[in-house]
Formats: structure tokens, sequence, C-alpha cells
């Protein structure tokens, strides 16, 4: 979209009523950060595939690589950002590492993000 795309003002007016509803909802800096941080992590093709897999099954690396065709060494590195963004949980059973969604969150944010899109 071009600059003269978009509707702009005619006159240069600020309105202060506003502006002050505004700064007293905004949230800090630091959780706006966090939270445009959370939004890059969902911004990858491939965690957003291994998170559909996860909606159906706690699944291992192994069965994460098999189902996306591809390798471990590439799984377990977005499975690792994942984690970091508190999207995913594993648990040790024996000489497997199980992975499954952190919570209920992770598929809300997803379903809401295919809601609009599909508006």
């Amino acid at each position: 979209m071009a600059v003269n795309d978009v509707e702009c003002c005619d006159t240069f007016q600020v309105h202060d009523d506003l502006l002050k509803i505004v700064s007293e909802k905004m949230p800090e800096e630091e959780e706006l950060h966090d939270l445009a941080e959370l939004f890059k992590v969902f911004g990858d093709f491939t965690r957003i595939r291994i998170l559909f897999v996860l909606f159906e099954v706690e699944v291992c690396v192994c069965d994460l690589a098999e189902t996306l065709n591809m390798t471990q060494s590439a799984i377990s590195h977005q499975l690792k950002i994942l984690k970091q963004a508190k999207l995913v949980k594993s648990r040790r059973e024996g000489k497997s590492v199980f992975y499954s969604l952190a919570d209920g969150h992770v598929r809300t944010i997803i379903a809401q993000g295919r809601d609009h899109i599909e508006e």
C-alpha cells in the first residue's frame, strides 16, 4: 500500500481527551516488547505446523520429524524456540521426550488467527 493510499486528516489537531484514555490503558514498554516477541514465534511456518501436530497428540521429536518430513535437528531447533516462548512443554518417558501444547491459550491464539484470516 502506497503512502498516498492511506487517508489522513486535512488539518493537524491533537485530541488530548482521546490521548489521555490511551495513555491510561497502554501497557508498559516491557510488556509490549514481550507480546511482540511472542507473536514473532507464531510467524514461522514450521513452528505453526508443529503446533498443529501438537493440537492432535503428544509426540516425540522422531514423530514430528517423520510427520513433517524434516530432520530431527531442525525440529529440535524449532521446539527449543516454542518451549522458550512457553507454548510447548515436554516430558521424558524412558529414552524419549514427548512434547505437547503448554496450555489451552495456544489453541485459542491459533483459532482466533484462523478466524481472522477466514473473514
